[in-house]
């Protein structure tokens, strides 16, 4: 897994000014290194997608941040991320707060509306990893809302590494220039890129934590209370903004590219201007370098929109296209403001000749250039002749999509959440259908079949709290699930807390893998069992005033689970009831023995493996085993018995031996088609002699049996 390639990357986040220095990397590694430039004094960040690549790389420069004095907290929630830059409101401190958006940016809404009301002394940068689009894990929002909604500077660079780190560094000096945290949005596409550019030297930050405790400052006028707060705002408006339109305007953070007089133009997001090019080139109007023959006015900052510069572009034009993913089109709309208010007469398209939602890839965005080229430009179109090979081309692979089935989303093989679901799975087989309220995780996967299960998903925590308003009726009570870490993330309030507080009678279920395991499995915010010291969950509600706990401390326990589940679902007693089912994160187990492994091998060391398979002989064909479990290991296979036209179920070699079939059918009272095998590498002596005496023990029970088989066969005969 790329998440885990950390140990050989420090080394570049030292690299400095040098004739052969260069760095060589990914994106997100590369903002990093841009931080450390910059003269950053705190880092915060919280584990979840779709920014867990950005947050891991941060193992990568634990030891730069200890020679540099950079103080790295990894939160428990976005909120508490972004609160930490309250360090640079009073104190000449730059700060940096890293998470996903728009949901980590949703969460952290009330801190930073805080932070962007009262100003700032130092610098506050946050870094977003935003989501919009086909590779997304939440819901299609857009961070551009929430920036406009507090008026923080939005920052949407070229997705290279130059203007990626460029834009870290100018992002700090605009923060500072007017006193307003600065977001950037780096694209899932922009976080995995790889490139390279010219690195600085690392700087220590001049003011210190240190310094700042020593010499305390207050200033109230930055709090945000009544009256402070109303004068906030009319400061926002008055001073901070005209010094971000001057800062932008003159460091010239948009860029204009392309050349002709064509009468039109393009206005694009800075994140879409490599999908543009490529639209452009596959139209014939951009070569291979980016050179476009149609001007581009690229928008590094998506907001504020700097008036002087739109109408200078628009300037001679008849018509300007603007390229923004997503909606709303808060871009689009911001340009009619300006064009209008100014009487120019260029005519602005976008969302008419785009699609109104959806991610722009270049295809999408190549059929948007040619409808307006068609509307404004015909004759920059490239000729008919040129077009039929690729729509052959495109026709076929719509040929062949069309036949192909979708493939949901499954857990690992080994993953101990798989258990969880089945033991809820068979359940429902002997009380009905359940409600199951789903939380931000793994188990969301259980929602896809074949499990299918789980009615609502409502973000991180908020589990429990989706299922408050559906109290228990009839002995049918609503179950909940939460990970591990969003239990730490604000389930712990939202929905234990909620929970004990107004007596719900709802059943919970904790479970914990002790890693958050969206976010490239990452230590939760408290460490977990495998990795101590810790703060047990089972002590936290306890204290939080639950009374009904029952701890299943191997969720590969399949019984146990489900007896823990009917008892759950059955008792008389009140309040809620949480399940803590615990088990390590597969990922994360087989990283840590598989080196070892790997090790034991190369030296020819005993080692033991255990695989399960089936028996074709015995397998009925009746696959509820699947059902029950959806390990991506079983599949099926034809029947070798002729007389038999049902497939049979069968485990591939993904199998990591969890043994979770065999545990279902057991449990299930299903058919005993399973087995398990030993793999033993670089046997004994003794391991050859076990074989060998067991091998001859088999084949004299064998030639017994075979013996009166065979003398029927002789009396028939």
């Amino acid at each position: 897994m790329a998440e885990q390639s950390f140990n050989t990357e420090g080394d570049a986040l030292r690299l400095g000014v040098g004739v052969e220095q260069e760095f060589r990397g990914e994106a997100i590694l590369a903002a990093i290194k841009a931080l450390l430039q910059s003269g950053v004094s705190y880092i915060t960040a919280c584990y979840g997608s779709p920014s867990a690549h950005l947050t891991g790389k941060l193992k990568a420069a634990e030891a730069v941040f200890g020679e540099l004095g950079v103080n790295a907290i990894m939160c428990a929630n976005e909120a508490a991320a972004a609160a930490a830059l309250a360090a640079s409101v009073n104190y000449p401190l730059r700060g940096a707060a890293i998470f996903g958006g728009p949901a980590g940016t949703a969460f952290a809404a009330g801190a930073l509306a805080n932070l962007a009301s009262g100003g700032l002394t130092g610098g506050a940068l946050i870094v977003v990893a935003e989501e919009y689009g086909e590779g997304g894990s939440g819901a299609q929002e857009r961070s551009h809302a929430l920036a406009m909604k507090s008026q923080i500077w939005l920052l949407d660079p070229r997705p290279n590494l130059p203007s990626i780190v460029s834009a870290v560094e100018k992002g700090f000096e605009l923060s500072e220039a007017s006193g307003t945290p600065v977001m950037i949005e780096l694209r899932n596409r922009a976080c995995h890129l790889y490139g390279t550019f010219k690195p600085k030297d690392n700087v220590r930050a001049a003011f210190g934590a240190e310094d700042a405790l020593d010499a305390p400052r207050r200033d109230a006028s930055r709090m945000v209370f009544p009256p402070a707060a109303c004068l906030q705002e009319k400061e926002k408006i008055e001073k901070r903004l005209p010094a971000a339109v001057r800062f932008i305007e003159k460091h010239r953070l948009n860029e204009v590219f392309g050349a002709g007089e064509s009468g039109i133009g393009f206005i694009v997001q800075g994140g879409l201007y490599n999908a543009l090019i490529q639209a452009l080139q596959a139209l014939g109007l951009a070569d291979a370098f980016g050179e476009s023959k149609i001007p581009i006015y690229v928008l590094n900052a998506v907001y504020p929109l700097i008036e002087s510069e739109v109408l200078r572009f628009c300037e001679g034009k008849d018509a300007v296209l603007a390229v923004e993913e997503g909606q709303p089109e808060f871009i689009e709309q911001g340009l009619h403001t300006i064009l209008s208010r100014a009487g120019a007469g260029v005519r602005l398209e976008g969302k008419g000749m785009l699609p109104r939602a959806g991610e722009y890839t270049g295809a999408v965005i190549r059929a948007g250039l040619a409808r307006f080229l068609k509307a404004y430009r015909p004759e920059l179109l490239p000729r008919e002749p040129e077009l039929p090979a690729r729509a052959a081309a495109q026709r076929a692979a719509q040929a062949v999509a069309s036949h192909l089935r979708p493939r949901p989303p499954v857990f690992c093989s080994g993953c101990p959440e798989r258990p969880v679901l089945s033991a809820i799975k068979l359940a429902t087989r002997e009380l009905g259908d359940l409600h199951v309220s789903c939380d931000t995780g793994c188990h969301l996967f259980a929602a896809q079949p074949p499990l299918s299960l789980g009615n609502t998903a409502m973000g991180s925590g908020l589990g429990g709290a989706s299922a408050a308003a559906l109290p228990a009726n009839g002995g049918k009570r609503a179950i909940s699930i939460l990970a591990g870490t969003t239990f730490w993330h604000s389930g712990l309030v939202s929905s234990i807390g909620n929970a004990v507080f107004n007596n719900g009678d709802n059943v919970h279920i904790v479970v914990d893998n002790g890693t958050s395991a969206e976010s490239a499995s990452r230590p939760c915010a408290v460490p977990s069992p495998w990795r101590q010291p810790r703060r047990r969950i089972e002590d936290t509600l306890r204290a939080l005033g639950v009374r009904w706990i029952w701890t299943v401390p191997e969720t590969y326990d399949i019984k146990r689970m489900r007896e823990a589940l009917k008892e759950a679902l059955a008792t008389p007693e009140s309040g809620p009831k949480v399940i803590v089912a615990r088990s390590e994160c597969t990922l994360v187990r087989e990283r840590r023995e598989g080196p070892a492994a790997a090790v034991r091998l190369k030296e020819g060391k005993r080692l033991l493996r255990h695989k399960y398979g089936t028996d074709p002989a015995i397998c009925t064909g009746d696959h509820t085993c699947i059902r029950l479990s959806g390990c991506p290991s079983l599949t099926i296979v034809p029947n070798p018995d002729p007389l038999n036209p049902e497939p049979v179920t069968c485990v591939d070699r993904s199998c990591n031996g969890c043994g979770l079939c065999g545990e279902i059918a057991h449990a299930a009272i299903l058919c005993p088609t399973y087995f398990r095998a030993t793999v033993i590498h670089n046997p004994t002596l003794r391991d050859r002699l076990g074989v060998w005496f067991r091998s001859r023990i088999i084949s004299y029970f064998q030639r017994r049996l075979e013996r009166p088989a065979a003398s029927l066969a002789g009396a028939d005969g």
